[in-house]
């Protein structure tokens, strides 16, 4: 083969690559904002359809649903954070850990405003499958009035279906998502171009002065009306939290290609069908299709749902991982369910909360019109987080002036907050529910970072330096414990102190094995550490080495793997000859000390749903000791 012919094949190959990327983003990535149509412009329509729609307000409300998909999602997300990555990962989390590297420091600001977008992402994720599945199998009752009764159990079969099949892994259904998500773009672009021509005054619209003439003209009910019109946007946060599965450029071609010319030529085509036709204005998605075409969308629209929920499933597993990792959550069983795509993961904790979730909030609201009064806040409030974010980003990144990075976001943040503000008035219809959400979870996160760090430097106290262990171990030779043979592994969090674990089995057992391992893991605040950096070897005497092993957020933290690289440093070791010592501690509240008696009670609680370390770390499970404290908090 010639070097000509060669480099053709590389091009045709990298072509290849780029176009299932491509495709495979329309899926995931575009899913949730693709399904908003169903119901976004029906709601905003509601508060005026008593006395009947009026041309400019169907004018001026699409002009606010697409210049809002323009500013918000085009130059916020699209152009602008998707370059904010961390290590070519994206989300409120990975941004966190980012700037918190940067700053060098713990900056109570920064943490909070970080997991609250990571808590209001997670009600997102609740809330997403319940309204668009509903939403999708409400166009029944078009088809035939008799599906009405059986809506709701359809939609509770479809989640069962949905979060049992998680367990097994998504990767090969996840080949399917990104040509039916094409497809359904395209019926929506379809659906839209055929009804433009019934009023082609629509296309004032386009005209962004329409939508601040609505802003100005439509009083209290345009507040109202403000927060259904942020449906538009939902599932822009998954765009940023998806960045590290596609990458920046498949993402921006799908959205300038396809995903942003479907979304307008359809709420364009709505608008102009509702104009010709008022009557319309019950459900104007679906009415604008022929009635032969009516049962196929409804069928599109329900699996291009599933998809979308799908979609903020995975992106709440990912999440739930980097918390993890992070130290905001204890730890999680993470199941990988694909042996090539460490982004195929299943978090079973997540997947039971998320269900029954989903499935209270499908019977406790009804339908999707009850149901849209609550998605706003969450996905605003997360909006609003990721600006205030975005501002530190530029000042500690990319080192802009306060002033300019103020400049540039001031405006964004104004408009966010306005629509945030419109989706707070909808408090007691329902917006209650992912406000208590994100406090619950908000809660839990801020209980267990703290309770960990006031547990490490409570029992960093009373640790002996390591430093002087060995010396006396080595010194008092009359008094030293039974050698045995054989290597120990010791793990610990403080590196430079004797693991408790350590002199507990010298205490009950009186022996010493010939080669101890003191071995501490650590969680870079970037992705993925390369396997060069993985291990680092400390010589600490004759019987004792110290050992340093670093991950990722978005690593395995597979220690027993890991370990394997110490024999090309020269630690030699046989495993069927190595034990794990790890300490369990049983947790006890005590009055008056410590942490408050509620947050107590929630660490305690926590504390008690994460995995066993030995799982978690994955070591070999017939080579685990296992030593037991009672430790007050």
């Amino acid at each position: 083969m010639t070097p000509s012919s060669h480099d053709s094949s590389d091009r045709a190959s990298e072509k290849r690559r780029f176009l299932v990327l491509l495709v495979g983003s329309v899926g995931v990535v575009y899913g949730d904002i693709g399904t908003s149509p169903l119901y976004a412009f029906r709601e905003a329509l509601r508060p005026f359809s008593h006395d009947g729609v009026h041309h400019h307000e169907v004018v001026g409300l699409i002009s606010l649903m697409i210049w809002t998909l323009t500013i918000i999602v085009t130059f916020k997300y699209v152009l602008f954070l998707l370059r904010a990555d961390n290590d070519g990962e994206g989300g409120t989390l990975s941004l966190l850990a980012l700037l918190m590297k940067k700053t060098g420091s713990f900056m109570p600001v920064l943490f909070f405003a970080g997991i609250m977008g990571a808590a209001l992402f997670i009600g997102d994720a609740m809330i997403t499958p319940a309204l668009s599945v509903m939403s999708a199998l409400e166009g029944l009752k078009l088809v035939t009035p008799a599906f009405d009764p059986y809506i709701l159990p359809m939609a509770a079969v479809i989640m069962v279906a949905l979060f049992l099949v998680q367990s097994k892994g998504t990767a090969a259904v996840s080949n399917y998502f990104g040509p039916i998500t094409v497809v359904w773009f395209l019926a929506m672009a379809w659906g839209g171009l055929i009804h433009i021509g019934d009023d082609w005054s629509i296309l004032e619209a386009l005209n962004p002065y329409n939508a601040l003439w609505f802003i100005t003209h439509a009083g209290f009910a345009g507040l109202i009306v403000l927060g259904a019109v942020f449906l538009t946007v939902t599932g822009a946060e998954a765009l940023y939290a998806d960045l590290g599965h596609f990458g920046r450029k498949p993402i921006q071609t799908a959205w300038f290609v396809l995903v942003y010319p479907a979304l307008a030529l359809n709420y364009l085509g709505q608008g102009a069908f509702v104009l010709a036709n008022p009557a319309a204005i019950e459900n104007p998605f679906y009415l604008m299709y022929p009635e032969w075409a009516l049962l196929p969308v409804v069928i599109l629209a329900t699996l291009a749902t599933i998809i979308a929920s799908q979609a903020v499933i995975t992106g709440a597993f990912s999440l739930a991982r980097q918390a993890v990792h992070l130290g905001f959550l204890p730890r999680l069983l993470v199941k990988f369910t694909s042996e090539t795509n460490t982004g195929q993961i299943y978090v079973p904790a997540v997947n039971v909360l998320l269900f029954v979730g989903v499935i209270v909030l499908i019977f406790s609201f009804g339908d999707s019109e009850s149901l849209a009064t609550a998605y706003g806040i969450s996905v605003t409030g997360a909006m609003v987080v990721t600006t205030v974010m975005a501002f530190q980003f530029l000042r500690s990144v990319w080192k802009w002036r306060a002033i300019t990075a103020a400049a540039v976001l001031l405006p964004l943040l104004v408009i966010e907050t306005i629509f945030l503000v419109a989706n707070l008035v909808k408090v007691h219809d329902g917006g209650w529910v992912p406000v208590a959400l994100a406090i619950t979870i908000m809660t839990m996160m801020w209980t267990w970072t703290r309770g960990s760090r006031y547990l490490k430097d409570k029992t960093a106290r009373n640790d002996i330096p390591l430093d002087t262990f060995i010396a006396a171990i080595e010194r008092d030779s009359k008094h030293a414990p039974v050698s045995v043979p054989g290597t120990a592994v010791f793990l610990t969090s403080v590196p430079d102190r004797t693991p408790a674990v350590l002199l507990h089995n010298i205490k009950h057992n009186h022996v010493l094995h010939e080669q101890n391992v003191i071995l501490t893991i650590w969680t870079q605040d970037k992705p993925y550490v390369p396997v060069r950096e993985r291990v680092e070897i400390t010589r600490l005497s004759k019987r004792f080495i110290r050992i340093d092993m670093t991950f990722g957020y978005m690593d395995e933290p597979n220690v027993t793997k890991a370990l394997t690289l110490c024999r090309k440093a020269g630690f030699k070791f046989e495993i069927m000859q190595t034990s794990f010592y790890l300490g369990r501690r049983n947790l006890i509240g005590t009055p008056k000390i410590g942490l408050p008696r509620w947050q107590e009670k929630i660490y305690i609680a926590l504390a008690g749903i994460g995995i066993d370390p030995s799982a978690y770390f994955k070591l070999p499970p017939n080579r685990v000791v296992e030593l037991g404290e009672q430790v007050a908090i």
